[in-house]
């Protein structure tokens, strides 16, 4: 696999462009992504019980197992909480594409993300679409377009495209995507968009898709709420022409490992630009007794308010990380936890000689508290990225959660958001 340029235009057969069309005062809020032919989909949508009028839409199309010709995504209005006409609003945007590239609407996604229960002034909207409908292209200036078109407070826009070989052909994945606040596990205001000219069947694709979701978005925290809008879709429109992937073969694990590669990516992007952040949090659990248990500790931790803080403030009040576990909900032995801080990657710890007393802060050694320098603990956790390892003695699996530190940035852009 490599890293290619391109953005979410790269794999064969896509076109996309992003354009200010008036939702917002000044920023880029339209996007349009177009395959060259009707493509199969894949859907992850959110778990809040109330949802937008593009979700809905989105879970209709699914359910009918659609072929999709187009994307539009709208940035600035959420279309969420806004009744019959948000629902009629949103068909106007797909049926407005579904016309101007001469397909059925139901060929057409859409998402939005912005303010919740306004809705849309469908007509100049619907415009703007008209206008710059033909806009779209392949180049990799209007794949950067698009992808700052669907940003709302994010500070930087994210997307990677990479290549892979299966059965002597190269096949492509790329991703764009955008969050900052209202991200927690289960998906938040969180917007992903994959594409892949790879031929795969759409059952395939769904399997691939959900456990992808599942180590990377659904792993990721920087506020504890969980959006109306958020969605990771995958469209795959097989024009690379290799043999379609069947699971458990060389070429899904081959694909599989790409598709997590670009949405690990793009998962760590939205954590690093959590609303206010300054600081990155990677925390890996070992050593438990199932995934589950895994997984629901690392996630309470990174979603703890008191732990988040405590890393803003580079405060070693490590209590709280065993607070955090324990009510979390998973099930690990109390009496065998140990717990330690790095300043670096694991895979670049053979780079790292003699791993120098300020790099790692031992906490708890089998639930024994051990003494630390604070002078050391202030120096680690006032760095960028901060790597918290929590060793269990119940079996063998493990996990890993991102989150981010909460400032007093993030009550200040959260406190005027429509301003």
């Amino acid at each position: 696999m490599k890293v290619i340029s391109g953005g979410i235009s790269a794999p064969k057969g896509f076109m996309a462009t992003g354009a200010h069309i008036g939702i917002k005062k000044m920023k880029k809020d339209l996007c349009l992504l177009q395959s060259e032919v009707l493509a199969e989909f894949a859907g992850c949508f959110t778990t809040n019980k109330v949802k937008a009028a593009p979700v809905l839409w989105g879970l209709e199309l699914q359910a009918k197992k659609a072929k999709i010709k187009g994307l539009v995504v709208i940035s600035g209005n959420a279309n969420a909480c806004t009744g019959q006409q948000g629902v009629e609003d949103n068909y106007a945007l797909a049926n407005t594409f579904a016309t101007l590239a001469k397909v059925e609407a139901d060929n057409v996604l859409v998402c939005s993300t912005g303010v919740i229960g306004v809705n849309l002034e469908i007509e100049y909207v619907t415009a703007g679409m008209q206008r710059y409908f033909t806009c779209m292209s392949d180049d990799p200036d209007s794949a950067r377009l698009a992808a700052e078109a669907i940003m709302t407070t994010d500070t930087f826009s994210k997307s990677i495209a990479v290549e892979i070989e299966l059965g002597g052909k190269k096949v492509r994945i790329a991703g764009m995507a955008k969050g900052s606040g209202m991200i927690h596990p289960n998906m938040a205001t969180l917007l992903s968009f994959i594409t892949t000219d790879a031929a795969i069947s759409r059952s395939v694709l769904d399997s691939a898709l959900k456990d992808s979701v599942k180590n990377t978005y659904n792993m990721i925290s920087v506020d504890g709420d969980t959006s109306t809008n958020d969605t990771v879709l995958i469209i795959a429109n097989g024009m690379a022409e290799n043999s379609s992937i069947k699971k458990g073969t060389e070429d899904y694990a081959t694909f599989k490992a790409a598709l997590d590669y670009v949405n690990k990516k793009l998962a760590i992007d939205i954590v690093t630009d959590g609303e206010g952040a300054t600081k990155l949090i990677e925390v890996k659990v070992t050593g438990a007794a199932t995934e589950k248990d895994a997984r629901t500790i690392a996630r309470s931790v990174t979603s703890s308010n008191l732990f988040k803080t405590m890393i803003f403030g580079a405060d070693a009040n490590c209590g709280r990380i065993l607070c955090a576990m324990g009510y979390s909900g998973g099930n690990f032995n109390t009496d065998d936890v140990s717990v330690k801080f790095r300043s670096y990657e694991q895979d670049e710890e053979a780079a790292v000689p003699g791993h120098p007393q300020e790099d790692v802060l031992h906490f708890m050694e089998k639930s024994a508290l051990l003494r630390f320098d604070e002078g050391i603990a202030k120096r680690l956790l006032s760095r960028s990225k901060i790597f918290l390892d929590i060793v269990l003695a119940d079996g063998e699996a493990e996990a890993t959660a991102w989150g981010c530190d909460l400032t007093y940035d993030y009550v200040k852009i959260n406190g005027d958001y429509r301003s």
